[in-house]
């Protein structure tokens, strides 16, 4: 099922005829994001990540982000000879993580993820509310799509 959303994905990428760069944030960011509240436990915050999602946004209050747990937050939490069951997601997040709005073009998402060394970033409109997130990987794949297609 994964791999038809993917293909229709590229297909409406392809669609668009639009150049890699002018592109926006939401017409490639992930609408169904797995996300937690602070008192969320590390156990299964670790559960929702083996299952693909490599960093689990934290909101609160009608879904406004206050925080991100990553695969690194949560290795630093074992390092730290913390039980994962043990700690709560407001105890190891990244607190007012980096995060895009939906209108944020590609090409300044490029530059973005490369001078912050991100591998995703949440998105949210304009109240802070989490609408969506967006990976290194949703952006190699919108480019290949697009054939590399790029401004100059």
């Amino acid at each position: 099922m994964k791999k038809t959303k993917r293909a229709k994905r590229k297909a409406k990428v392809r669609i668009n005829g639009k150049d890699f760069d002018s592109m926006t944030v939401i017409q490639v960011m992930e609408k169904e994001v797995q996300c937690v509240r602070p008192r969320t436990k590390g156990d299964v915050i670790a559960s929702l990540m083996i299952e693909g999602f490599g960093a689990v946004p934290v909101v609160e209050n009608g879904r406004r982000l206050t925080g991100i747990v990553s695969e690194h937050d949560l290795l630093a939490a074992i390092d730290d000879r913390h039980r994962l069951g043990a700690v709560a997601a407001k105890d190891i997040m990244t607190s007012n993580p980096y995060s895009v709005r939906a209108e944020t073009t590609l090409g300044t998402l490029v530059h973005v993820l490369r001078a912050s060394d991100l591998v995703r970033v949440p998105v949210v409109d304009e109240k802070d509310k989490l609408i969506g997130i967006i990976a290194r990987r949703d952006v190699l794949r919108t480019y290949l799509a697009t054939g590399g297609k790029r401004e100059q």
